[in-house]
């Protein structure tokens, strides 16, 4: 409000000091005095700097993570809240996670690949923290949002699925207009970014089938069937079930990419089918990496097709 009140005072001045700059007479009516010009034009000049200057505090930028802090240290530096809850009603919650601005290398190793074309590793950077759901969306948080219950296998605290894409934008939908913030699906870039949380290892956990193990549900100790969410070893920032478990649909179109550095990438304009990320309960390692990237069609159901959501950090002032 303060800057409000400068920039109005500096223009009230400025058009004072340009209308007296104006005169009438006779011989040759309204005329303009060439000495008011300078006093015109500094105050003038003056008002489009402190115009500008508020623009740039407002697009002032957010820290971005300097790969050691926890979450809490980087949200107490970015003037975050750490953690986000969602009241969807009836006593039912939906927990999220800030997750901070950085940069990391998104893809695969040529030894991560595994036969895959579509994962050339290049440096993405995000220059915006966001907050994550701690869990896949559960059934009952579904069932108090949607009224219906579409999973395979039925439980309160395991991972809603046989969700299509276009039902998971509904979710979105009806959760932003519940609860009055504006939640959406993640891009590919900050669904991996986010469950790397700062590692370049196959899985959070590290390389080896056997860490994938403690971090996830998959097709060698599920019984090629979902678990309740938050059984398994979370990441470094709090998150679990990023492997395994329920695939997690994301924002934008499928398509390969290449090995040139991105910002803030959000896909192609258009195609066919949707991304969708972590792999399921029903496959094997290889789908279960951190960088392993699947597709589907929008309107496709499965019984491991589930969904994350994410939500934006409040815009950062001075």
């Amino acid at each position: 409000m303060a800057r409000l009140a400068v920039w109005f005072l500096e223009f009230v001045w400025s058009l004072t000091i340009g209308v007296s700059a104006f005169r009438w007479t006779p011989e040759r009516g309204v005329v303009y005095d060439e000495g008011m010009r300078a006093p015109f034009l500094a105050p003038l000049a003056c008002l489009c700097a402190v115009a500008a200057r508020g623009a740039e505090a407002q697009a002032q930028p957010f820290p971005p993570w300097d790969g050691k802090e926890t979450v809490a240290e980087y949200a107490k530096r970015a003037g975050l809240e750490p953690t986000k809850t969602l009241d969807l009603g009836n006593g039912v919650k939906l927990e999220l996670v800030l997750i901070p601005a950085g940069k990391f290398l998104m893809g695969s190793t040529e030894a991560q690949k595994v036969g895959s074309p579509v994962e050339a590793q290049h440096e993405v950077t995000l220059t915006k923290p966001f907050y994550f759901g701690k869990f896949e969306v559960t059934q009952e948080q579904y069932q108090q949002v949607m009224a219906r219950n579409p999973s395979q296998f039925k439980g309160r605290g395991l991972p809603v699925e046989m969700v299509s894409w276009d039902d998971a934008q509904e979710f979105c939908k009806k959760v932003s207009e519940k609860t009055g913030h504006s939640v959406r699906l993640p891009t590919g870039a900050e669904w991996e970014y986010a469950c790397r949380a700062g590692t370049k290892t196959t899985h959070y956990t590290g390389d080896a089938e056997t860490d994938l193990d403690r971090a996830a549900w998959y097709y060698r100790n599920s019984n090629r069937m979902t678990h309740p969410v938050g059984q398994k070893v979370p990441n470094a920032w709090g998150l679990y079930d990023m492997h395994g478990n329920v695939w997690e649909w994301c924002a934008e179109w499928y398509a390969g990419y290449g090995a040139e550095a991105a910002t803030d990438p959000r896909g192609p304009e258009r195609g066919s089918s949707r991304v969708r990320c972590g792999g399921s309960c029903r496959n094997t390692p290889k789908c279960c990496r951190s960088s392993s990237r699947d597709r589907s069609s929008p309107d496709d159901r499965e019984c491991w097709n589930g969904l994350r959501v994410a939500a934006e950090a409040p815009s950062k002032t001075p």
